[in-house]
């Protein structure tokens, strides 16, 4: 038997950071997915977690741990397949370190992925992230914070990660004035940012507090503002604005809801994908093609120039109905 914690400990502490390279984000994204499938199988086992082995992990528990995550935490089939790759790529660490484990390797990696369904993207319209950014207080210092975060979230189309993790030499308010987002996968981008984004943003840097680590959002306690902390502003305007305008109560807006949006009015705004994805920072375009199903402009467009077939005119008549009644007569002797 193979202790579960010297393999995992390896895989999250030395593996991904130094031999992968993967961002802080992701390190924390499969963390917490490893702390969801001990801590089930710990209460599953009866074990303390310390006490885990790897062959304690083995396919009929990772079955019931991405069946748990779905029925009871109510999480969707994406996040599942999230947790499934964390769970395969550290199986996949240890299938040449612990040869004892190869063959319990190779079936867990042999678990596929859920088929997840590729809905629509949701949005707001421009009236309703009007009534979103209007939501903060301007004349307190955590709305002013929450004005800019909000305004920039939109404007520059940001990850919710990226916000966050923006840092002030990040920041140029220089003319022209821009912003250098590191993205996912270590993509870099530079982009413009609207007078508008700028007013809130020198509102917010004139009463923001003087902090070392050099992180543009702060919360409430002077620390780095959190993914979780910005959901919770979010939310708490949402709630505000949805009072302006009910239309906004009807939809859920998160984080990515924002990037959205941006992405929808871009690509109404210059009717190009192309444009769209360089601005979002996506790796290909096949990423940014959502956005194209979801708009109907274009398709408008290609409706008008194909065109129908035409109808010839005319227009239903119903029988005479003494004609109607011998007419079924008629028919009913043929049957007998």
């Amino acid at each position: 038997m193979t202790a579960l914690a010297p393999p995992l400990s390896q895989f999250l502490g030395e593996h991904l950071p130094r031999d992968q390279g993967a961002s802080p984000h992701t390190c924390d994204a499969y963390a917490y997915s490893f702390q969801l499938l001990v801590t089930f199988a710990a209460q599953r086992l009866h074990k303390t977690p310390s006490r885990l082995e790897v062959e304690d992990v083995g396919v009929p528990m990772i079955l019931a741990f991405l069946d748990h995550i779905e029925q009871d935490r109510g999480n969707t089939a994406r996040s599942r397949n999230a947790r499934l790759a964390a769970i395969r790529s550290f199986f996949r660490f240890i299938e040449y370190r612990v040869p004892a484990c190869l063959d319990q390797s190779l079936r867990v990696r042999a678990i596929p992925m859920k088929k997840t369904d590729e809905a629509l993207v949701a949005s707001l319209t421009r009236e309703e992230i009007q009534a979103l950014v209007d939501a903060p207080d301007p004349k307190t210092l955590s709305g002013t914070r929450d004005r800019a975060m909000l305004h920039l979230a939109f404007a520059a189309g940001l990850r919710v990660s990226e916000l966050v993790g923006l840092r002030l030499d990040q920041l140029d308010l220089q003319n022209p004035c821009t912003i250098h987002v590191i993205g996912k996968g270590r993509r870099e981008r530079v982009l413009p940012l609207w007078k508008e984004s700028v007013v809130a943003l020198r509102a917010w840097l004139a009463v923001r507090q003087q902090r070392q680590d050099g992180a543009l959002f702060l919360n409430a306690a002077g620390q780095t503002m959190t993914r979780s902390g910005f959901e919770y502003i979010l939310g708490k305007h949402v709630a505000t604005a949805a009072l302006r305008l009910p239309s906004v109560a009807t939809k859920r807006v998160t984080p990515h809801v924002l990037r959205h949006s941006c992405a929808m009015h871009m690509l109404q705004a210059t009717q190009d994908i192309r444009k769209v994805a360089l601005w979002l920072g996506h790796a290909s375009l096949q990423s940014t093609e959502a956005y194209l199903r979801a708009d109907p402009t274009e398709k408008l467009e290609a409706l008008g120039a194909a065109g129908g077939p035409t109808l010839q005119p005319g227009k239903f008549r119903p029988p005479d109905k003494v004609i109607a009644m011998i007419t079924g007569q008629r028919h009913h002797q043929k049957l007998c």
